[in-house]
C-alpha cells in the first residue's frame, strides 16, 4: 500500500487576465499548498475501485472522479483500490479534485517501478483532466499563468507563517462565478516578483494584488463575506481573502499560537463552518508517497 498526502491549493492571488477564444480564461496566480488537505492510499486489486471516506459523500466514484482518470492515463496497466480521504471541502475553491489527480500522479512512478517521463502529449492531456492539475502535481509554492500550463516555481517563501481555511459548507460552482465576472482583461501580477522569504513581505506583496473573482462570488454567496470579516476581526490576522471562486477564505497568521487561538475562537462563534490550520506550505517529502521518484535518464 502506498500513501500520498494531497494538500489543499490556495490562491493567495488570482489576477483574471483575459479570455481564450475557446472559452478558458487567462490567469495570474501565485499558489501555495499549505499543511491542510486530503490522503489517498494506492494498493494493487482485482480491479480498479475508488472509494471516498470523510467529506466527500457527493465525490463521484466512477470514472468521472479525477483520480481514476489521472489513474488511467500515468498507470493504464494496472488495477488499483484507491481509498480517498476527504478532509477538504467539495468545490471549495482549493482545488481539492485536481489536488487529488496531483497526488495520483505523484503515486504513479512508485507504482509502475518505472520513469514517467511526461512529453508534450501527456502533459497535454493531464492539463485536459483539470487546468489545476499540473500544478497540483507540483504542490510547491509557484506561480501559475495560462490557463494553468505556464508554472514558475517560487524561488523564494516564508518558512514560518500558519494559514486557516475557513469555508461555511457551501459550494460555489467555478463556471458560474467566472460567469458574473463583468471584466476578464485585468492587469497581471508584475512581471518581475520580488524576494518572498519574509513573512511580512509575501502578505504586503499579496495585499496589493487581488482576487478578481472575489467581489462577484460574494454577490452569488453573501456568506463568503461573513467568513472574511469573521477572519478580519481576529486580532492576529495579517491579512485575508477567499481563495479560488470560494467558497474558503484563507487567513494568514505570523505563529502557530495565533492559528490555534484563531481556530478555537472561529469554531466557537461559527460551529457550522468547516475550519483547519496548517503551516503555509507543505514540506516536500510529505507530499511524496514512500520512496522517490526515479528520474528519467536523457
Amino acid at each position: 500500500m502506498i500513501t500520498v498526502f494531497s494538500p489543499a491549493k490556495v490562491n493567495l492571488t488570482l489576477h483574471v487576465t483575459g479570455q481564450r477564444d475557446d472559452g478558458y480564461h487567462l490567469l495570474d496566480s501565485l499558489v501555495c499548498f499549505p499543511e491542510i488537505g486530503d490522503k489517498l492510499t494506492f494498493q494493487p486489486a482485482d480491479q480498479t475501485t475508488l472509494t471516498v471516506h470523510g467529506m466527500g459523500h457527493s465525490v463521484p466514484t466512477d470514472r468521472t472522479n479525477l483520480v481514476l482518470k489521472t489513474a488511467d492515463l500515468t498507470m493504464p496497466d494496472q488495477t488499483l483500490q484507491v481509498d480517498l480521504y476527504k478532509d477538504l471541502p467539495v468545490a471549495g475553491g482549493i482545488g481539492g479534485g485536481s489536488a487529488n489527480a496531483g497526488a495520483t500522479m505523484r503515486t504513479a512512478p512508485i507504482m509502475r517501478d518505472d520513469e514517467l517521463v511526461p512529453d508534450q502529449a501527456f502533459l497535454d492531456n493531464l492539463l485536459a483532466i483539470g487546468a489545476d492539475v499540473p500544478a497540483c502535481a507540483i504542490s510547491m509554492p509557484l506561480r501559475m499563468r495560462g490557463i494553468g500550463e505556464k508554472l514558475n516555481p517560487l524561488t523564494s517563501f516564508p518558512g514560518n507563517g500558519k494559514m486557516v481555511l475557513v469555508n461555511p459548507r457551501i459550494s460555489t460552482p467555478t463556471p458560474a462565478i467566472f460567469k458574473t465576472l463583468q471584466r476578464k482583461e485585468n492587469d497581471p501580477m508584475p512581471e518581475e516578483l520580488p524576494d518572498l522569504s519574509k513573512f511580512d513581505d509575501l502578505v504586503s506583496f499579496i495585499a496589493a494584488g487581488r482576487n478578481d473573482l472575489q467581489a462577484p462570488a460574494i454577490a452569488e454567496v453573501p456568506d463568503i463575506g461573513k467568513v472574511l470579516d469573521a477572519l478580519e476581526a481576529l486580532p492576529d490576522c495579517a491579512f485575508a481573502r477567499m481563495s479560488g471562486s470560494g467558497a474558503t477564505c484563507f487567513g494568514l497568521f505570523a505563529t502557530q499560537d495565533q492559528a490555534v487561538a484563531a481556530i478555537d475562537k472561529l469554531r466557537i462563534d461559527h460551529p457550522s463552518w468547516w475550519c483547519s490550520r496548517g503551516a503555509m506550505q507543505t514540506p516536500f517529502d510529505a507530499i511524496l508517497p514512500k520512496g522517490q521518484f526515479k528520474r528519467a535518464t536523457t
